[in-house]
């Protein structure tokens, strides 16, 4: 009787562990942090930046889009460098989303950037006392549907 319930359990246990073992030892893809779509993104303080890319037909100006979304409760002021030092600053209310590139924003236009189509350009990000980042961010064409009215 002992020798039949104790089978039982072992037998139980290698199911059990049969059945789910794998997750234990198997590559999670799903805690990877990867980027959805065109752009890449970044987080910096309480900002979190989006889908950063530029847009540009010929490489010499290019326009910036992405979404800011700020987790603050004050009004954050943007800073994004490009080029020869050259900054353009972009001020994102408090706890808001700002998504540059919509019918709802100005175009933040990123003059003489010299950068190929089709390649990455450095930015530089940064704000407040929050340390920096930079990014390699694509330029893209208005080749596809979505972004051709956003080249300058």
């Amino acid at each position: 009787m002992k020798a039949r319930l104790a089978a039982s359990a072992a037998l139980a246990l290698g199911l059990a562990l049969g059945a789910s073992g794998c997750s234990m030892i198997t590559y999670q893809a799903t805690t990877e942090k990867y980027e959805p779509s065109d752009g890449v993104s970044a987080d910096l303080g309480d900002l979190d930046l989006r889908n950063i890319l530029v847009v540009s037909e010929d490489g010499e100006d290019g326009t910036l889009v992405m979404s800011v979304v700020n987790q603050g409760d004050r009004r954050a002021t943007l800073g994004v460098q490009f080029g020869e030092g050259d900054v353009v600053e972009v001020a994102v209310p408090a706890g808001q989303t700002l998504v540059l590139g919509s019918d709802d924003e100005e175009p933040v236009v990123l003059e003489g950037i010299d950068a190929e189509v089709g390649g990455l350009i450095p930015l530089y990000f940064q704000y407040g006392d929050v340390e920096g980042v930079e990014k390699m961010v694509p330029v893209l064409d208005g080749r596809l549907p979505e972004y051709s009215d956003l080249a300058p």
